[in-house]
């Protein structure tokens, strides 16, 4: 008999329970809807996101490797220039014997060995100009190559040369190496430079 009266009166079968759970029952189907709406609406928006930062991260680097083989070639061939332009700067300041412009030239620690396998820094090499123990007379080179790696350009060529060293008479062909570095300041010095003597099958 309660049974089916509290059946036939859901109303009063609900003042039997506590007073939360009778509020609570009809708002369960709304939460739950709303909570759904929140979860597709973030990963919608998640979605986006990932393929902006796919279609970026394809994007950028694309564009970044054609810019550097653009430019590269021309900026190599700009400091192939400036190196051939020092090379005439030095050939002009030993055959006129100008201490300044060489003075410009090299960097401080500048080390050169000569023919004769000595050892010669900055100083030394501007010493032997200033008191003309080192005249050079003629310089024409040839087979002139240049390496640039980095900052640093290696020059090799081979070169007829007469003057004279303390006295001694310099006449022949030598092959030399001359290393620059780009400087601090941009500019290119003359940090190394060796000289070999070409021995021909007649000397």
């Amino acid at each position: 008999m309660q049974a089916s009266r509290a059946a036939s009166h859901p109303s009063e079968s609900c003042s039997l329970l506590p007073a939360p759970a009778c509020f609570d029952a009809p708002r369960s189907r709304p939460l739950v809807s709303v909570a759904s709406a929140m979860s597709r609406l973030l990963l919608q928006s998640v979605r986006v996101v990932v393929c902006a930062l796919v279609l970026s991260g394809f994007a950028l680097p694309t564009a970044r490797p054609q810019a550097q083989t653009l430019a590269h070639p021309a900026h190599k061939r700009a400091e192939r220039e400036e190196i051939e332009e020092m090379e005439q700067q030095f050939q002009k300041a030993q055959l006129s014997g100008d201490v300044t412009i060489m003075d410009k030239l090299l960097s401080d620690d500048y080390l050169g060995i000569n023919a004769n396998g000595e050892l010669t820094t900055k100083t030394q090499q501007l010493d032997h100009m200033r008191n003309r123990s080192l005249i050079i007379t003629r310089l024409s080179p040839s087979d002139v190559k240049i390496k640039l790696i980095g900052q640093t350009a290696i020059v090799t060529s081979e070169v007829q040369v007469e003057g004279t060293l303390d006295g001694t008479t310099l006449h022949g062909q030598y092959r030399y190496t001359r290393v620059y570095q780009r400087v601090a300041n941009g500019s290119w010095k003359v940090t190394n430079f060796e000289v070999t003597r070409i021995r021909r099958p007649t000397e």
